[in-house]
């Protein structure tokens, strides 16, 4: 298993560099039987993901074990949920991920978002939570407890805060050495906030890969004003490789890159504009609003 563990590092990793020296560290402990005292399943896996995380800084990087055997052929992320998966992070139980969202006095748009989930089963409640928003004249976009998610979500909610398709981060595959590019959709349902009122997103250490990615971007396009402290740092989309018929891999095999930057925030996270405490963020970003001259709450 570290051998097959050891050839998708070696040829799939999202960095050469690092995928060669992780691939050699897996082959030197195979030999030394490094891993041989740890008999719970579980907490071999756990163990592996710290050891290539150390040896990566690299959040997406993980090995998982499953009590059932997992299917033979290789699963995208995409479908790595079953319906009932799905349906606990993303369903409606969860509101799809829209935990919160309100007009707040002086008319301030408050959107709480704890994951992006799927367009296909939230992109109503998408809709109806930026048509109610588009009434505001300031908007926050509270991100801190949200780990990430679909990147078709990011673009989706992104669209409805311009007037136009805006160019988002692209992604370079490494095994195709190939560079896809994305953009916001021309058309959304529901109604657009639009490209001229202020918004500010909320982040925190909490904040990871896919709202990592939507506050990036929306910060290089200077569309908004990010406050908080630094989050996680993930810019390295996942696959699925099976190493074994009970250990997937969750490889990265990509990376981000945004058009105007040229980087994206992997291992270093979203700087934030006006940092603070993150428990502090959502005070900070009201009184930043309230104290803009030109912006006058309707009470």
């Amino acid at each position: 298993m570290l051998e097959r563990a050891a050839d998708l590092m070696e040829s799939r990793y999202v960095s050469i560099e690092v995928g060669r020296s992780l691939a050699q560290q897996l082959r030197h402990d195979a030999a030394a039987d490094r891993w041989q005292a740890l008999s719970d399943p579980g907490e071999f896996a756990a163990a592996l993901t710290e050891h290539l995380r150390e040896g990566s800084d690299d959040g997406h990087l993980a090995v998982s074990y499953s009590a059932a055997a997992l299917p033979a052929v290789e699963i995208t992320a995409g479908d790595a949920y079953s319906e009932q998966e799905a349906e606990r992070y993303y369903g409606r139980r969860v509101n799809h991920g829209f935990e919160k969202f309100e007009l707040l006095p002086d008319n301030i748009g408050y959107l709480s978002l704890r994951v992006f989930a799927p367009p296909a089963m939230a992109g109503d409640v998408a809709a109806a939570a930026m048509t109610l928003l588009a009434q505001a004249d300031a908007m926050i976009i509270d991100l801190r407890r949200n780990g990430g998610g679909h990147s078709d979500m990011v673009a989706l909610l992104a669209a409805y805060l311009f007037d136009r398709s805006e160019p988002l981060s692209s992604t370079y595959y490494r095994p195709e050495d190939r560079l896809t590019t994305s953009n916001t959709p021309a058309w959304v349902p529901g109604r657009r906030y639009g490209a001229t009122k202020p918004v500010y997103v909320l982040i925190s250490p909490k904040t990871f890969s896919a709202a990592e990615h939507f506050a990036y971007d929306l910060q290089a396009l200077g569309r908004a004003v990010v406050v908080g402290e630094p989050s996680g740092g993930g810019a390295h989309p996942f696959e699925y490789r099976r190493l074994h018929p009970h250990f997937v891999l969750c490889l990265a095999e990509s990376r981000s890159v945004n058009p105007i930057t040229n980087g994206n925030w992997q291992g270093v996270g979203v700087v934030p504009d006006i940092a603070v405490p993150a428990d502090r963020a959502l005070d900070a970003a009201l009184e930043l609003i309230r104290a803009q001259a030109p912006y006058t709450g309707t009470g």
